[in-house]
């Protein structure tokens, strides 16, 4: 049995289906830890954001519906995770990096080494000159050029 349902009404606009048969529309869903533990703790808020709903876990919910809920969780939140440095313009800041994301290359620029915070001993969070945040989830895992390249600005 589902614990709930999720699905979009004619506008676009996410809506809650619960057992009963009640729905609440629209809805929003926010991850409560989106660095540290992204399947776990997410919210189902309404308009107002106020919690309708608690998931304790996404991977215990059946695949179609932790689909829907990650497909919503995906529209709200824009933290690319890079993948790959390709090029740092200068290892004196401000820089221009290039990078390979898991959407996509890009570049951006780095104001100064403070704007790169390590978050524990391998998650990195860089925030560019334009305020966007990327996310290093393992810096240990990327290639050996990539490394050679953080290691300047650590």
């Amino acid at each position: 049995m589902t614990p709930f349902d999720f699905e979009r009404d004619a506008f676009g606009h996410w809506v809650l289906v619960l057992p009963d048969g009640t729905r609440q529309s629209p809805i929003t869903a926010l991850r409560a830890y989106p660095v540290s533990a992204p399947d776990a703790g997410v919210a189902l808020m309404d308009a107002e954001g106020h919690e309708v709903l608690w998931i304790e876990n996404l991977s215990a919910l059946p695949a179609s519906l932790r689909q829907q809920v990650l497909q919503a969780l995906n529209e709200r939140e824009f933290l690319p995770e890079i993948l790959q440095l390709e090029d740092v313009s200068s290892f004196a800041t401000p820089s221009t990096w290039r990078v390979r994301t898991d959407r996509g290359s890009t570049q951006f620029m780095l104001k100064g080494e403070e704007d790169i915070r390590r978050l524990t001993g391998t998650v990195l969070l860089i925030n560019d000159a334009d305020g966007v945040q990327y996310m290093i989830r393992d810096m240990a895992a990327m290639d050996k050029h990539s490394r050679k390249l953080l290691d300047r600005f650590l």
